[in-house]
């Protein structure tokens, strides 16, 4: 396997460490020769990109690739790197033989607290979501017109080491907003990393919701991380008198219970199923600071 990664942020550069442990040949893109220099130390061979050209070192990577990530958000334009490679995706990388894209489940808005898996009609959002309904169909139809299995990854909330309530509770940022009734879904950026690397395996194609098994107020995880950690929770505070900012709150806007039954049943195993043993993994280990 020669992977290359575009978009080597918190998820992306999980996937990289995860696929060279494993022995493939690992590429990927960031956007600073900082960041370049850090992945490169973690023997992935790192390019910096800045999403409009793709020079004559990218390309000659391109050109051994065979397992592609695309982890770099939407613009309003459309997916970037689709917009930039076009036709010419297939001519770029003439041994590829797998994509996977990195969506959201997001993309599901709001369902009411309900359960939805990959049947489930999408209630995007105008704006970020509606864009990666978008772009999700524009891989769909790449692989498809390039004969190449396309595997779309809707990620929820992602967290690990480094990023996690304990983390705020350690800065004084958490916080326990109560809105009733609501429930999120989860996701351990190492459990991204093992889903992409098994759908690469195996070849899959189709649309794969990668999240927790366990659906839960937001108010509950912080409050069990606090437990852990041997502090005082912070108050609760009422979603609708809550100071937050607008991004923030519309994440309050969608409920939803979503499934990762599909990837299971292919026989993926998720090693942080639901929140509090992760966050016990987290603690015991002090792999929260990342």
């Amino acid at each position: 396997m020669q992977m290359m990664i575009f978009g080597c942020g918190y998820s992306g550069t999980a996937i990289a460490r995860s696929a060279v442990g494993m022995g493939a040949g690992v590429a990927g893109t960031t956007r600073t020769l900082d960041n370049a220099t850090a992945l490169a130390d973690e023997g992935v061979a790192a390019f910096v990109f800045d999403g409009a050209t793709i020079t004559d070192e990218l390309a000659t990577a391109l050109a051994q690739v065979t397992h592609l990530v695309q982890s770099i958000p939407p613009r309003a334009h459309g997916d970037p790197l689709l917009a930039l490679t076009g036709e010419s995706l297939r001519q770029l990388c003439p041994k590829l033989r797998w994509i996977g894209y990195l969506s959201t489940v997001g993309v599901y808005g709001d369902q009411g607290g309900d359960w939805v898996d990959e049947e489930g009609e999408c209630y995007p959002s105008p704006g970020r979501s509606q864009e990666r309904v978008d772009a999700e169909k524009a891989w769909l139809s790449q692989g498809e017109g390039m004969g190449v299995p396309v595997a779309i990854l809707r990620l929820a909330g992602i967290y690990g080491p480094g990023r996690n309530a304990f983390v705020n509770l350690d800065k004084g940022t958490a916080k326990r907003i109560v809105k009733k009734e609501q429930v999120f879904n989860r996701i351990r950026v190492e459990d991204i990393a093992a889903a992409t690397l098994f759908l690469a395996q195996g070849g899959h194609s189709g649309i794969f919701n990668i999240t927790d098994n366990e659906p839960a107020p937001p108010q509950d995880v912080i409050a069990e991380a606090a437990r852990l950690m041997g502090v005082e929770p912070p108050p609760e505070q009422s979603f609708e008198t809550a100071n937050m900012t607008p991004m923030a709150r519309s994440f309050y806007g969608a409920n939803k219970r979503v499934s990762n039954r599909k990837i299971r049943e292919l026989g993926f195993s998720f090693r942080f199923p639901h929140y509090r043993m992760s966050l016990q993994q987290l603690w015991t280990t002090s792999d929260w600071r990342g």
